[in-house]
């Protein structure tokens, strides 16, 4: 096996488990390995810390498998845990959406694995997970009991490990599209073409408390923006709000969203679908004198990379004083950020810096985060990507 051999001081991250190897920590490689293999980490001293999958091009030089010295990563290795990681889980429902595999949270890194009723979808981001992609997508159906597998490894995130981009059915015959049930409410999710693996089921319980926010002022009118196919929105309706507008830049997306409200029944009526670009539209609504008495902002990452931090800062002022602007006193501004740069405290100071110039004061009445189904490994708190705050606009005084 070859190995990579750390620079003094560089060992202490792995010591305590985070599963990452940077190119600046490297001292040497020895030998000649190639994209995907398994390589020993060890320290100045010679010492083993870890086997890892090494990756040439990408910052992130080895993604960690195991920091056991006897642990042979084989098959075996894969099915193993692939299975822990589905046990870990609550029972899949037949009509339901989860995520079954979490990358590095469930010790497989740049391995990313939705369920979509009888379907899985899976997204290969590493090139170690590309080299036993085979091995992985057999594991997936013999512990899931499933027979259709669908691949999206369509990401920019492959671009970083030197990977072409893929996607199409990789076992049985996937449709494109399917229906999930998420807390009552009929869902399509179109795994072919959507965003990420077709849904979003990060936000899965925060779709919930929304529903519930929207309950305790029955008749409110309510704005979704980037609404995608609808998930907040529907919950918006279902939880009583007698109005809610809608805006996002895909038309497809609110196409599905359309549907989605007739397959559920609700009143189209109560509807409003816009769309446009939501910067350029949230400042029409400010100049028209629109207001709203719950808003949700759930915009794409801003910072995709440590290097946009900066730019996604102030994009993310910028919606958030809008979305202040449009919130009538007493209501309620839940945002969110998915952008891993942009930590919860950053976010925070962020979001209060936009209410200080839109000369609003807030409480924060709750932090939101990931689902359940999206777990976050204590060493490694860059899988907490996803964070959130529930604002309620105090009056003025």
């Amino acid at each position: 096996m070859h190995s990579i051999v750390l620079k003094p001081g560089k060992e202490k991250s792995l010591l305590r488990r985070h599963p990452w190897v940077f190119s600046g920590a490297i001292a040497k490689v020895e030998g000649e390995p190639a994209a995907g293999d398994t390589v020993r980490i060890v320290g100045s001293d010679g010492s083993f810390l870890a086997q890892a999958a090494f990756s040439p091009t990408s910052q992130i030089r080895a993604r960690i498998w195991t920091f056991d010295a006897a642990t042979r990563i084989d098959n075996s290795f894969f099915t193993t845990r692939i299975e822990a990681a589905i046990k870990r889980r609550p029972a899949a429902t037949a009509r339901g959406g989860m995520r079954l595999i979490h990358g590095e949270s469930d010790g497989l890194p740049g391995l990313i694995v939705d369920r979509y009723a009888d379907v899985l979808v899976v997204q290969f981001l590493s090139t170690g997970t590309e080299q036993w992609r085979d091995a992985i997508a057999d594991a997936l159906l013999a512990g899931t009991g499933l027979a259709d597998l669908y691949e999206r490894s369509d990401t920019d995130v492959r671009e970083l490990e030197g990977l072409p981009p893929r996607a199409g059915p990789l076992r049985g015959a996937p449709a494109a599209q399917v229906i999930i049930e998420e807390h009552g409410i009929r869902l399509a999710v179109d795994i072919a073409h959507g965003h990420k693996t077709g849904f979003y089921l990060d936000q899965s319980e925060n779709r919930r408390r929304v529903r519930e926010l929207a309950a305790l002022q029955p008749g409110i009118s309510a704005l979704n923006c980037f609404c995608y196919t609808g998930g907040f929105s529907l919950n918006l309706l279902a939880g009583g709000a007698a109005h809610v507008l809608s805006i996002d830049s895909s038309g497809p997306a609110l196409d599905i969203a359309r549907r989605n409200i007739a397959a559920n029944n609700l009143d189209p009526s109560r509807c409003e679908w816009l769309e446009a670009d939501v910067f350029a539209a949230l400042r029409e609504l400010r100049d028209s004198g629109r207001r709203f008495n719950l808003i949700i902002l759930d915009p794409p990452k801003f910072a995709p990379t440590p290097a946009s931090v900066e730019r996604a800062a102030r994009a993310y002022k910028d919606i958030n004083l809008l979305g202040f602007k449009l919130l009538e006193p007493g209501g309620r501004l839940v945002t969110f950020s998915c952008s891993g740069g942009v930590n919860a405290d950053l976010f925070q100071k962020i979001v209060a810096g936009a209410a200080f110039d839109a000369g609003v004061d807030a409480l924060i009445e709750k932090r939101l985060c990931g689902a359940s189904d999206h777990p976050v490994r204590l060493a490694f708190p860059e899988g907490e990507y996803l964070k959130g705050l529930v604002l309620r606009r105090l009056p003025t005084t």
